[in-house]
């Protein structure tokens, strides 16, 4: 009888464990359940995602230096200019003269700083401020009939771009002014010259407009830090500038590493 009453306690006990084993093994089939059934929510983003943008080294890093040939740019906020006082400044090589903006809007001073500058014999250019929410075309409009040819320019035509818009994506702001930039050199035959600032140019135009030379914009010291690799031909390094013949401030730039004159100039036929 005592043996009978061990056995059925053995039994017990080992029936207890197997139990006990089986709600363990359950419980951790559950937890695996819940890692490996549930779906990842990184995975599908990663397999419908576009391939990832590589990732350029800043050209700063790459031995950038400074020329000595500096020039300036101007508008109506210069108001009047002794440009022969300007011309017998060492630090004025060149300088791009405001002619345009938006759709509809002409610098009243164009006219007069463009004729003035270039009988004091300084080399001149236009510059128009591009709209990113205006009409590609409209604005090559506006530009064309302030600035009909270039005959008395001497150097390519420059672009200011410096905003993105509102309700204007990265992609649209890229498309109208490729369709803009085009347009101007089909009119002018001269390929122009884009500037923009150090930030705006990372964020918007990175490894999309590499085909055009740059005036890069940025005031603080150290030159600009610009991801891919852009035809960075011109520095503005100062919009606090003080030159002789010109009152208040003005923007001075400089060209960077073996670019120079030769490369914005026009070539005459």
């Amino acid at each position: 009888m005592r043996k009978i009453i061990t056995i059925l306690l053995c039994l017990t006990l080992f029936a207890f464990n197997v139990q006990a084993g089986s709600k363990k093994k359950s419980r951790a089939l559950s937890i695996d359940q819940l890692y490996t059934q549930e779906p990842d929510p990184m995975i599908p983003a990663l397999q419908s995602a576009a391939p990832l943008e590589v990732q350029y080294e800043p050209t700063a890093r790459r031995r950038r230096h400074v020329t000595g040939k500096k020039g300036i740019d101007v508008s109506h906020y210069q108001n009047r200019i002794n440009w022969k006082t300007v011309a017998e400044q060492n630090d004025v090589n060149y300088v791009y003269i405001k002619a345009t903006e938006n759709a509809g809007l002409v610098d009243n001073m164009f006219e007069t700083n463009l004729r003035q500058a270039r009988r004091a014999g300084i080399p001149v250019g236009c510059y128009h401020f591009f709209s990113p929410t205006a009409s590609p075309l409209a604005q090559l409009k506006n530009l064309t009939s302030t600035v009909p040819n270039l005959r008395e320019h001497d150097l390519i035509p420059m672009i200011d771009v410096e905003v993105k818009g509102k309700n204007t994506t990265p992609e649209q702001l890229r498309h109208r002014l490729r369709q803009f930039l085009k347009a101007v050199e089909e009119f002018y035959g001269v390929k122009p010259l884009i500037y923009t600032g150090q930030n705006f140019f990372n964020k918007y135009l990175s490894g999309h407009f590499d085909d055009y030379l740059f005036m890069i914009a940025k005031y603080s010291s150290g030159v600009p830090e610009l991801l891919g690799n852009p035809r960075f031909a011109m520095w503005q390094f100062s919009a606090s500038g003080r030159i002789r013949g010109i009152n208040g401030d003005v923007d001075q730039s400089c060209f960077m590493d073996n670019y120079g004159l030769r490369d914005i100039l026009i070539k005459k036929k």
